[in-house]
């Protein structure tokens, strides 16, 4: 579902507006290249450059030998574009900088340029790796020595490190930013890059002078000074407080701001980017969108500042017998008009990326470094030859992936205080009820703070776990439910402001009874969503929880896009019961598959506005086309 009702809109950077309204920089679809919803994406990755390479496997330099010197050039020939094309990639994301600064990196910055250029004749669309979060300091300190007034620095006032020979460095400090702008300038006039990403988007702030002055600013425009002194914060001298200690003000406030630093730095990056273009694409790796909200990642604040962000996450699958799956990161992708970039190693994981990630993007199909192809960064494994099916369906059966809009009929919120500051057990209850809304195949939506505005999307709410809140979200929940929204609620409520600090007065006691349900056990929400809906889900299947489903809407149809997670294990005979628009009559049902050579038509039956029919089976994914008249 679209949540976009301006063509620029506006969101909190922080919990309470503390640093700055900054627009939402994501472009819309009929803003976005053309090529993009043409074609979508199906990505072959070669990042690093020849000296960070050497370094990396073992070398004390980075010097390169003449047999690494000579692969190299034949990755970067015609004929491993050529190569690629074969395998039906048509998006290659390569290496521009990565941290070791312009002269040292002088070589491969300039093969970014005549390999793209390569590409680009060749028809394949290009994403520059641009910097990494940390450099390699002992190249770029020889460069650029005042760099080390960049670095963040641990508790203990040492630098945090990446890996023997890398720090992290704070986005944020004013010179950096102009010394990274540079290279922005370069990947996209010199280069022409179509895409930029910027990796490590998971450090934030620190305990460097930079980090520990902003923070300050921050306290100062968030806070009352009584408030602040009530608390024993001296603003003038305070630090931000250390890991092991005891929840407060001070810690919350930290928590807070660390996630909006860090969504400044992509906003502020990316903006620049779109003065010099304006259709270039943005993205990042803040990782995937785990059971938890994390800090210093926030992804709802992340995620505006560009079209695509990474998920690095292993293997989907049922592994020991639980479900593994990538589906909170596309769900949330999707929610943000976000692509998500993931590995796509098995023919399982290219099926759940086109039933649950933005229909623009398959995903990162294989890695190509020297000579060689393989399936994913360090591994040896050749690229399964599967595959081939599955991408071919992505590039032939763009139709049913394109324009299509996700059908939800519950929102679960994730309220990020209640996540971040509250005791664990409560982000463990959204989390659990989020994973019963997977296996019990209720459509449903992930949603954050920020989308509480646009609760009539959903005709049910799902709070779980939500014990701190505003009162502004109380107010904005309560009108939900007075306009006839349905609110289930899973344990205590906004028991605790957005602080954490406790209100004397239960919340949400004065809303129709009809449409409120509270239950203790994250088990119990499942049978109080459908209750809610009274036989009015858009969708209902009769699988094991190892089958997923999502569906999609188009003007013409429904897509009921299914997904078995224990492909050795089909699932036969599923039925299926899709709500269709009460004046829309069916037309006809097809399945298609990528292990099949032709779509089949199947029978379906309508009674008023619900459409059933059985899918004979489901190896690994399968899509049913429900056309309507």
């Amino acid at each position: 579902m679209r949540l976009r009702s301006l063509l620029i809109a506006l969101l909190w950077i922080g919990l309470t507006a503390h640093l700055a309204l900054a627009e939402v920089l994501t472009l819309p679809s009929d803003q976005r290249p053309e090529w993009l919803a043409r074609d979508g994406i199906v990505m072959a990755g070669s990042w690093e450059p020849l000296l960070f390479r050497v370094r990396r496997d073992g070398a004390q330099g980075y010097t390169p030998s003449p047999e690494q010197k000579a692969a190299y050039e034949r990755e970067h020939s015609p004929e491993m574009v050529e190569r690629l094309k074969s395998r039906g990639v048509n998006f290659v994301m390569m290496h521009c900088y990565k941290g070791a600064g312009e002269s040292a990196e002088k070589e491969s910055m300039a093969d970014a340029v005549q390999f793209t250029r390569l590409c680009h004749e060749a028809g394949l669309k290009v994403g520059v790796y641009n910097y990494s979060g940390a450099f390699l300091w002992e190249l770029f300190y020889k460069e650029v020595p005042e760099a080390k007034d960049w670095i963040l620095l641990n508790e203990e006032g040492k630098p945090y490190l990446y890996g023997r020979y890398r720090y992290y460095w704070n986005r944020n400090h004013p010179d950096a930013v102009k010394f990274y702008q540079q290279l922005v300038r370069f990947a996209v006039q010199e280069v022409q890059t179509d895409l930029i990403h910027f990796d490590n988007y998971h450090y934030s702030a620190g305990f460097d002078e930079r980090s520990v002055r902003d923070f300050r600013q921050y306290l100062r425009e968030t806070f009352p000074a009584d408030q602040l002194k009530q608390a024993g914060i001296d603003i003038d001298s305070v630090l931000p407080p250390k890991q092991k200690d005891p929840p407060s003000l001070l810690k919350f406030a930290w928590r807070d701001f660390e996630c909006g630093y860090l969504a400044r730095s992509y906003l502020d990056i990316s903006r620049y980017a779109r003065s010099l273009r304006k259709d270039v694409l943005m993205e990042c790796n803040p990782m995937s969108v785990p059971p938890y909200t994390w800090p210093p990642v926030d992804h709802p604040r992340v995620l505006p500042g560009g079209e695509a962000f990474w998920d690095e996450s292993l293997t989907s699958g049922v592994q020991k017998g639980k479900l593994v799956t990538r589906i909170r990161t596309y769900k949330v992708g999707r929610l943000m008009d976000n692509m998500a970039f993931s590995y796509i190693t098995t023919p399982l994981e290219a099926g759940e990326a086109m039933a649950f990630n933005h229909p623009d993007c398959l995903g990162c199909v294989c890695w190509f470094e020297y000579a060689d192809i393989v399936a994913r960064p360090g591994s040896k494994a050749p690229m399964a030859p599967q595959l081939d099916r599955y991408i071919r369906f992505f590039h032939n059966r763009r139709d049913l992936l394109r324009g299509a809009q996700v059908v939800a009929d519950a929102a679960a919120l994730r309220s990020f205080p209640s996540q971040v500051f509250a005791d664990p057990q409560y982000r463990e209850t959204t989390a659990a009820v989020e994973d019963d809304l997977i296996a019990q195949h209720i459509p449903f939506q992930i949603i954050y703070d920020q989308h509480l505005s646009e609760l009539k999307h959903w005709p049910v709410l799902v709070l779980a776990g939500c014990v701190a809140m505003s009162d502004r979200q109380i107010e904005q929940i309560a009108s939900y439910v007075r306009a006839g929204g349905k609110l289930c609620i899973v344990g205590p409520v906004g028991t605790h402001d957005e602080w954490m600090r406790p209100r004397s007065k239960k919340v949400f006691e004065d809303l129709p009874g009809a449409n409120l349900r509270s239950v203790n056990k994250p088990a119990d929400a499942i049978a109080a969503v459908r209750q809610f809906c009274g036989g009015a889900l858009s969708i209902v299947l009769d699988g094991p929880p190892s089958l997923c489903v999502e569906l999609t809407s188009q003007p013409q149809r429904r897509l009921v896009h299914l997904v078995n997670y224990e492909p050795a294990s089909p699932v036969k005979n599923v039925r299926v019961q899709v709500r269709v628009p009460k004046d829309r009559k069916v037309k006809m049902v097809l399945l298609a598959d990528p292990e099949q050579e032709k779509d089949t038509e199947i029978p379906a039956e309508q009674h008023d506005d619900l459409v059933t029919f059985n899918v004979p089976k489901v190896g690994t994914y399968t899509v049913a086309a429900v056309a309507l008249e």
